[in-house]
């Protein structure tokens, strides 16, 4: 049982993911055509076509595209949902109503942001390890048009040392510690 719940877990985390990895692109202006794009795009479609048919046009925070945002919060509150009614399952306890309407909204909240978290500290780890060992591979651009905005303020502050620019580890140590409070 334990082996279902972490593979249900790991595909709520990738498709919650891919919804904010494919709104987070368009707002850099970054193609979707190739990958990662295509991935994103074939992962999250199920769902944000249908939503920007019933969704208002002008639904988006600035850049932002508002249907892979509304999709990423819909996936985090069904995954919510989920793991609530497995808990009242499991403790065989009866909730109110009120407690009930709690529960999931701070369950998808709790996995909006361990998604939002852990994925940049894992693109902020393959940043810093491309860096050093092959700075000039495609990849490398995608994930420097992804992570500068987060690490240039951190780049102005932070001295290079011995020409390797660890700012990438500073965010990441940050990251780790906002992880541990969210958990």
């Amino acid at each position: 049982m334990q082996v279902l719940f972490s593979i249900l877990d790991l595909l709520a985390f990738a498709l919650i993911g891919c919804a904010l990895v494919r709104a987070w692109m368009i707002a850099a202006g970054m193609t979707l055509v190739v990958q990662p794009g295509r991935f994103v795009v074939a992962m999250t479609d199920w769902l944000v076509q249908p939503l920007r048919k019933i969704l208002p046009r002008g639904l988006s925070l600035g850049r932002w595209d508002g249907a892979c945002l509304v999709a990423a919060v819909i996936l985090a509150l069904a995954y919510g949902g989920f793991w609530t009614a497995m808990l009242l399952q499991v403790t065989g306890s009866e909730v109110s109503t009120n407690v009930l309407m709690l529960a999931i909204p701070v369950a998808a909240f709790k996995m909006l942001a361990r998604v939002v978290l852990q994925g940049l500290f894992y693109l902020l780890l393959m940043y810093a390890v491309m860096s050093w060992v092959q700075p000039q591979s495609p990849a490398m651009g995608f994930l420097t048009r992804l992570i500068a905005p987060l690490l240039l303020p951190f780049q102005r502050v932070i001295p290079r040392i011995g020409g390797i620019d660890l700012s990438a580890l500073v965010v990441m140590m940050a990251l780790q510690i906002l992880l541990g409070l969210v958990a």
